[in-house]
C-alpha cells in the first residue's frame, strides 16, 4: 500500500531564510506519528504544507494519493489556538458545526450548504463528536466560558466531526496540566484505531508512550522508533543543554 502521506525532497522558505531542506516524510495508514523539534524548527510549517495551507518551493507533497488541497476535506486539523476570539459569541455546537462546513477551491464557503450545516445528518454528527471527546454536557455553552481542556476537546470534536481519515494536531495539550494532557491523549490513542493521527508536541518524553514513531523536525527531519528515543537523540535534536524529566503519572 502507498503511503496516506508522502513528501519528498521538500523545500520550504519563508523569504530567504531556509525554513525546512530535503524533507522526506512517509506516513503509513494507521500510524500515530508524534512530530518534535525546538521552537522555530519547522513543526507547524511541516503541517500547514501537508495540509494545502503552503506551497513547497521545491518538492513533493502527496496526501492520500492526490495533492494537500484536494484531499482536505478528508483531512482533520486541531491547531494550537483557536482561529477565533475567545468572547466571540458562539456556542459549543455552533463551533463544532463549523467542521461539517465545505470550502471551495479557492477557500471561500459554498453558500448552498448553509441549509445542510442544519439537517437532521449534521446534527447528529455534531451531537456524535461532542460525545466522543466527553463534552455533549457542554454543547449550549458559550465558547468563552470554557476552560482551556474543555475548549480543546471541543476544537478535537471540530476536527472529528467531518469524518476525517487523517487527525493533524499542532500542540494539542500546550496550554493544560499533566492530568488533561493524559486524557487527551488517551482518547488520541483510542481515536488511533480508526485514523492516521500526527500530532506536534514539545514533551518528547511523554508523547514516546503513545506514538509508534517519532519525526525529529530542526529545518531537516530525522525519523526514530520510540524504543530509542534516548538523551543522545535528543541532545542531537535540541543541543547540548538539554535535561530530562520524566513524567509518570
Amino acid at each position: 500500500m502507498s503511503p496516506v502521506i508522502d513528501i519528498g525532497a521538500l523545500n520550504f522558505s519563508y523569504g530567504s531564510v531556509p525554513t525546512l531542506s530535503g524533507i522526506d516524510l512517509q506516513v503509513d495508514e494507521g500510524e500515530f506519528l508524534g512530530i518534535v523539534g525546538p521552537n522555530a524548527g519547522g513543526k507547524s510549517t511541516l503541517l500547514k504544507l501537508i495540509l494545502g495551507l503552503l506551497q513547497p518551493q521545491s518538492g513533493t507533497v502527496r496526501v492520500l494519493d492526490r495533492s494537500p488541497r484536494a484531499a482536505s476535506r478528508l483531512l482533520g486539523y486541531v491547531p494550537q489556538h483557536p482561529s477565533f476570539p475567545r468572547d466571540f459569541p458562539i456556542t459549543v455546537e455552533q463551533v463544532v458545526q463549523l467542521g461539517r462546513m465545505r470550502m471551495n477551491r479557492n477557500g471561500a464557503l459554498l453558500d448552498a450548504l448553509w441549509p445542510r450545516w442544519r439537517s437532521s445528518t449534521d446534527r447528529e454528527a455534531v451531537h456524535d463528536a461532542l460525545a466522543e471527546v466527553e463534552a455533549g454536557d457542554i454543547a449550549k455553552r458559550q465558547i468563552g466560558s470554557l476552560s482551556g481542556g474543555q475548549l480543546q476537546r471541543v476544537l478535537l470534536a471540530r476536527a472529528l466531526v467531518g469524518e476525517p481519515r487523517i487527525l493533524i494536531l499542532d500542540e494539542p495539550t500546550a496550554n493544560i496540566d499533566q492530568r488533561l494532557e493524559g486524557e487527551i491523549f488517551d482518547l488520541l490513542k483510542t481515536l488511533n484505531a480508526r485514523m492516521t493521527i500526527l500530532v506536534v508536541s514539545h514533551d518528547i518524553a511523554f508523547i514516546s508512550r503513545y506514538v509508534s514513531r517519532v519525526a525529529c523536525v530542526n529545518r531537516t527531519l530525522v525519523c526514530h522508533r520510540t524504543d530509542p528515543v534516548n538523551s543522545g537523540v535528543i541532545q542531537e535534536l535540541y543541543g547540548e543543554n538539554v535535561r530530562m524529566i520524566a513524567h509518570v503519572r
